[in-house]
């Protein structure tokens, strides 16, 4: 989840000591260099290497079958590694595994060797029979978990069936055939199946040590195993507001790693962040959204900024009735005047969405989805009136009092605010309720379906489309909204079964199937596609970017002398 120009998400690696602008396309990109140069001159490695990072919001999971979220799914990266990793140039690459798969003739099967030098954090040996379990587990309703069935579910072998309660969980398609031999069975070709297979959710686990947990698997660090870059020496569970990473000697590849430790607090106030960051006490910073923030950097060889493929939008739970009403959902999203919230509100670089699809993130034939892609649901305060007050009468109401959740954060209070006054102000009648809670608890309620109005977003976790497509499916893991249209459904299956292997045609289904979401059911509101800025201490070399979650690799990173 993301580069200054999106299109060269899959070559570029973004040092951190570099300031792209947003959207400029620009191509002069620093990079440190495998002799410890950059830009043609020395660098002498710092005495600490200990890198001090702010975030933004608490760890809600550290389960890698439960987790759901970005910063655990970073944390989760910087402690684990799969089968696979994104490297610095963003390219797929070995971690526990050996080698890239070998596949069958239809590509349905695929054959994996795992090198025989990784090793657990307590000395185990990492084995197949890791990644077995792991995946049984993630899969298995008694672990509730959502990715597992999402990830799953009509990709690997027998994961509808065992959600369906029709198989076992020991007839999933993944099987050891050695301790260092895995064999993986797919439903269908997957095009995207190597980085597929590095999202957390497929990490291994080590079942001797789960097990002996219980229910207390996860809870904190002192219940926690690791087989990746660093291991984490302190985080005392959910709501801890600081926690640090320490290098793994057991990983395969430590003699790579130079960073000794990382200490992690959250600050969810942007100008307590930036001052802190000027005082010299942290290196990175979480997002910054705040003009006032932003203009006294700009220029500066501290600043990184570029827009992701994330999109924001509101979510609208037709649980409640009047939600429920196709012409209250397109008056709401049509009253809201994005072009003033992205440039008057959050001013720090991000595009109004008319769309789901992010811009410059997935290509065919050289060409941007959105190139060929619809507008939908643009600001028109007139006709959302008029859709307004049809909806009202269709469902014989004269006003409307809504929850809307969103986060604590100052950011996310501002742009609540924002769209509050939007919302009351442009359809009478409509009172809007905000409550803003911690990132966890918005999790919560989101997943319960507690809450009419939910301020949300996405980013992918795969280079594809269908990373955001299939997140409204009918009944499905990540919809939380009661939202079901049979055509978008059919649409959404069309492209990801029979128009697998026909791209052109695969292309448009997605295309129309957006089409139906936004413009025929406005089953959500897009607001905008987020830009990303960050300040990063110059000492700083090697903190790589990825388009994919994670957000950033720290394997990589070196604490070098500045003058």
């Amino acid at each position: 989840m993301k580069k200054s120009k999106l299109s060269l998400l899959l070559v570029l690696t973004l040092v951190l000591s570099m300031f792209l602008a947003a959207c400029s396309g620009s191509k002069n990109v620093s990079k440190e260099t495998t002799d410890g140069k950059s830009n043609g001159s020395e660098e002498k490695l710092a005495a600490d290497q200990t890198l001090n990072v702010l975030e933004s919001a608490e760890i809600p999971n550290m389960d890698n079958a439960k987790n759901t979220d970005t910063m655990g799914g970073e944390i989760l990266n910087a402690t684990n590694e799969g089968l696979y990793r994104l490297d610095q140039n963003q390219k797929v690459v070995p971690a526990a595994a050996a080698e890239m798969p070998k596949y069958n003739a239809d590509k349905t099967v695929l054959t994996i060797k795992l090198r025989k030098d990784a090793k657990w954090s307590n000395g185990d040996p990492v084995t197949a029979h890791d990644f077995v379990f792991s995946w049984q587990r993630a899969i298995d309703p008694k672990t509730a978990s959502e990715y597992g069935p999402y990830f799953m579910e009509g990709k690997i072998k027998n994961a509808a069936e065992i959600v369906a309660g029709t198989a076992k969980v020991e007839d999933l398609g993944i099987k050891a055939i050695d301790d260092y031999t895995l064999e993986i069975n797919l439903v269908k070709p997957l095009s995207y199946i190597e980085s597929y297979l590095s999202f957390y959710t497929f990490f291994p686990e080590n079942k001797k040590f789960v097990e002996a947990q219980g229910a207390d698997y996860a809870k904190d660090a002192s219940h926690l195993l690791f087989n990746g870059p660093f291991k984490m020496t302190k985080w005392d569970g959910t709501s801890a507001t600081q926690w640090v990473l320490e290098k793994n000697d057991t990983y395969w590849d430590a003699k790579n790693v130079t960073l000794k430790k990382i200490n992690f607090n959250v600050s969810k106030d942007p100008q307590a962040s930036a001052n802190a960051f000027s005082a010299g006490q942290a290196d990175v910073t979480p997002k910054l959204a705040q003009a006032s923030i932003l203009s006294q950097y700009e220029g500066s060889k501290e600043l990184l900024r570029f827009v992701e493929p994330s999109i924001f939008w509101l979510k609208m739970n037709e649980k409640n009735a009047a939600l429920k009403n196709v012409n209250i959902r397109k008056a709401i999203a049509l009253s809201i005047d994005k072009k003033a919230l992205v440039n008057d509100v959050l001013a720090n670089g991000s595009i109004a969405a008319d769309f789901l699809i992010p811009k410059e993130f997935t290509f065919l034939d050289g060409k941007d989805f959105r190139d060929t892609g619809g507008s939908y649901l643009k600001t028109n305060k007139e006709e959302a009136k008029k859709l307004w007050e049809k909806g009202l009468a269709e469902i014989g109401q004269k006003e409307i009092t809504v929850r809307y959740v969103g986060q604590d954060t100052d950011t996310a209070k501002k742009t609540d605010a924002f769209l509050k006054d939007q919302l009351e102000k442009n359809l009478p009648g409509l009172k809007v309720n905000i409550e803003s809670v911690p990132f966890k608890i918005r999790i919560d309620r989101e997943q319960k379906q507690d809450y009419d109005v939910l301020n949300g977003g996405w980013g992918p976790d795969y280079m594809d489309p269908m990373t955001f497509m299939d997140l409204w499916l009918t009944g499905g893991q990540q919809n939380h909204m009661d939202f079901a249209d049979p055509k978008y459904d059919a649409l959404i299956k069309k492209a990801d079964n029979e128009l697998a292997a026909k791209p052109q045609d695969r292309w448009k289904a997605l295309q129309d199937a957006e089409k139906t979401l936004l413009e025929d059911d406005a089953a959500i509101a897009p607001l905008y596609q987020r830009a990303a800025n960050y300040l990063i201490n110059p000492k700083v070399k090697g903190l790589v970017h990825h388009p994919l979650s994670p957000d950033f690799s720290f394997q990589w990173v070196k604490i070098v002398e500045t003058k």
